[in-house]
């Protein structure tokens, strides 16, 4: 009789692992020619492949968002409203950072046009935001407010980006290197006596770094707080690591976030690394957390055009071949996380979904 019943448990426990399937999110760009019959259509295709949830970028646009939420509910897929946070144009200039050159991100973004980022310090900024995203909150069909770009500039980029912007960077780049406005260098120099504009090289400045770190780590905090109030929850993309990457390159210390689930971006092209790197990165992302119940979806970036990867110079055109697929997701999950994201449905192939259906079971 016990054997029987032992027998019958291995077999239960072998049935659930079998028919157990990983969460897929995704995240979407809103386009002009979205409707919800429209929308609806996609979910419908993209939940057959074990989407569970969609994450989508119509800026604050409450109309749109409402829309796109009101789809995804239909499809009995959960929503996050993926809204770049402190990419803001046409906002006061005092609202925007300050890089060490003394050039306002408002008039000399780093890198690219859209780079116009707000300083996270700055209380009108801090009150814009959290006014923002606690009205977004409130539709109905909402159920995640989604922070991306929640940080500073890159001070360093992802060194497969390097080729592309004409950069070496072995320290950290000026320009970019964010932010020495007027409040912030006074607060910092009241709270460490020390004055970083005659510092030569305030990269070796640890508790510099820390200023900033914590400044993005209270505004966040604060939009949490606005949020939950509505019953609403929080999550944010965010640069792996965040130890490896994210403290660093953009000063996320994000295992500080009071969020209800993060989407590190574990782009392996980006850094130049292998598809077992996601692996690798997953761990320490769950690790990081020290035992918070905060799930971590691992960011896959898919390459469309896989077939000529060789020849692709620019990583935001590569990616995971469909042959990699099933390593990056096992990867993820053995590491620890609870599901994946794809960046982005549109770039998977029919290979790409064929091959995730095979690596989700």
């Amino acid at each position: 009789m016990i054997k029987r019943f032992f027998a019958l448990c291995v077999l239960f426990f072998t049935f659930l692992s079998l028919s157990a399937k990983v969460p897929v999110y995704v995240w979407q760009t809103w386009n002009n020619n979205n409707t919800e019959q429209s929308l609806r259509k996609e979910y419908k295709l993209w939940k057959k492949h074990g989407v569970v949830g969609v994450c989508v970028n119509a800026g604050m646009d409450a109309a749109k968002i409402a829309v796109a939420a009101k789809a995804a509910h239909r499809e009995g897929l959960e929503f996050h409203a993926w809204i770049p946070t402190m990419l803001q144009e046409g906002l006061d200039p005092s609202w925007y950072t300050v890089n060490r050159l003394g050039q306002s991100a408002h008039d000399h973004p780093a890198y690219v046009d859209y780079y116009k980022t707000l300083d996270p310090r700055n209380p009108n900024v801090r009150k814009w935001l959290v006014d923002k995203f606690s009205a977004l909150s409130k539709i109905p069909d909402l159920d995640y407010i989604q922070l991306d770009y929640i940080r500073y500039a890159d001070v360093i980029l992802a060194k497969g980006l390097w080729s592309k912007y004409g950069l070496t960077m072995n320290g950290e780049y000026a320009n970019a290197d964010y932010c020495y406005c007027d409040d912030c260098v006074k607060a910092f120099k009241e709270q460490s006596g020390i004055d970083i504009r005659k510092v030569t090289d305030p990269s070796k400045i640890k508790e510099w770094a820390q200023f900033r770190q914590d400044a993005v780590t209270d505004l966040v905090n604060m939009i949490v707080e606005a949020v939950h109030k509505n019953g609403k929850k929080v999550s944010a993309d965010v640069f792996p690591g965040p130890r490896s990457h994210a403290i660093w390159m953009v000063r996320q210390e994000w295992n500080k976030w009071n969020l209800d689930a993060v989407f590190p971006m574990n782009y392996n092209d980006f850094y130049m690394e292998p598809a077992s790197w996601v692996r690798q990165v997953t761990a320490e992302e769950v690790q990081s957390l020290g035992g918070k119940q905060t799930p971590v979806y691992s960011g896959l970036f898919i390459c469309k055009d896989w077939q000529n990867k060789a020849s692709v110079i620019d990583p935001e055109n590569s990616g995971l071949l469909p042959s990699e697929i099933g390593e990056a997701v096992k990867g993820s999950m053995q590491a620890g996380a609870a599901g994946v994201c794809l960046f982005t449905p549109y770039s998977m192939t029919a290979e790409h979904w064929k091959a995730l259906d095979e690596a989700i079971k």
